[in-house]
């Protein structure tokens, strides 16, 4: 018998906010302004920004200096800079039908709260772009939940904070190998990858997606062919 839902955790950038590069851009500002990335080819600093993508930007920038803590912190702070920067150049956009999408799921009984890699002052300035403070019940960064993706964190995190009775009850769904991956560990009742963002079909797969679905506008659907949705609100 399977478990109705009460949580569902969507990933940000990538599965609910267009990305259209912007995580590559930051990403290019804050190693010209700092170096963080200079012990290595470019190409392979870029390289592992894209694999790495979902995961906690400390963790990210870490990797890329060598260890060095003081680096990371630095280059981590020049990176959520420019991507302010660059939201206020070109404004923020949801992937089309995401704000519907949410609606949908909240209107099927479900709670939904959003994740991301990014500090609470990149969320929270993405979210206000998008004028989704009353749309979520909850927003999570690492720093809210103790590690970032792939741990199982942040999906736990949402789980306690919504007060949602068991791990069975929780989708989780994002547009990288680290969301799926995260919520595979968490024991969440349903996992999907979608395919707006970073990783392809074949990744999300990989990394154990119950389902890989062209956006978050086809999840609703799925979880209601798999008698997923709760009673109250399946029509």
């Amino acid at each position: 018998m399977t478990t109705p839902l009460e949580l569902v955790v969507l990933d940000m950038a990538g599965t609910t906010v267009l990305d259209d590069g912007v995580v590559e851009q930051a990403f290019q500002r804050a190693a010209e302004r700092t170096g963080v990335a200079d012990r290595m080819p470019w190409d392979e600093a870029l390289d592992y920004v894209r694999v790495t993508m979902g995961q906690s930007k400390i963790d990210v920038f870490t990797h890329l200096s060598g260890g060095d803590a003081e680096a990371a912190a630095r280059a981590t702070a020049a990176f959520e800079g420019a991507y302010a920067e660059i939201v206020s150049e070109q404004g923020v956009s949801e992937i089309p039908g995401a704000a519907d999408a949410i609606q949908g799921l909240k209107d099927s009984g479900l709670k939904v709260v959003l994740t991301t890699g990014f500090a609470p002052v990149t969320r929270d300035a993405l979210l206000d772009g998008l004028g989704w403070g009353e749309l979520i019940d909850l927003a999570l960064s690492p720093i809210d939940a103790g590690r970032g993706r792939p741990a199982p964190d942040l999906v736990l995190t949402a789980l306690l904070r919504t007060h949602t009775s068991s791990v069975h009850a929780v989708a989780v769904a994002g547009d990288t190998v680290s969301d799926v991956e995260s919520g595979r560990r968490a024991g969440a009742g349903f996992v999907a990858g979608v395919l707006t963002g970073a990783h392809d079909r074949p990744a999300l797969s990989a990394a154990g997606a119950d389902a890989v679905l062209s956006d978050v506008t086809a999840l609703r659907g799925v979880l209601a062919q798999r008698d997923l949705l709760p009673l109250v609100a399946t029509s």
